[in-house]
């Protein structure tokens, strides 16, 4: 079974960096597909990205393709999130997941969800 921990969001303005972590606990990480999500007030949890678990495959929404960039450390057993030239509407909880079953890009396909981390971006 895997737990997992983010961290690393903040307040922010438009057009700065943030850098997300996904903590793992657990021995399957290494062997697993990762996603980022988020979701913001009033909206359904939405795909944002994924990492295969050799973190040579990555999947992106297109809303953050060129922007957002996914990488992984197995020695650490995290997930990281570099987001940059942040814009207003990617304000929300970001949350990862691990990938079980399914499309990548659906929340469906997923479990063992974090707690989550809020990003807000101000303009």
């Amino acid at each position: 079974q895997v737990q997992l921990f983010e961290s690393g969001g903040g307040l922010v303005q438009a057009g700065d960096s943030l850098r997300l972590s996904c903590a793992a606990s657990g021995r399957t990480f290494n062997s697993v597909t990762m996603g980022w999500f988020r979701q913001a007030p009033g909206k359904e949890r939405e795909f944002v990205v994924a990492i295969n678990w050799s973190g040579d495959r990555t999947y992106y929404a297109d809303s953050v393709k060129g922007r957002f960039t996914i990488s992984r450390d197995n020695a650490k057993k995290t997930a990281y999130l570099q987001m940059d030239s942040l814009k207003s509407e990617d304000t929300a909880v970001y949350y990862c997941a691990r990938h079980y079953l399914g499309s990548y890009y659906l929340t469906t396909s997923y479990t063992g969800w974090g707690q989550g981390t809020q990003v807000t971006v101000s303009s």
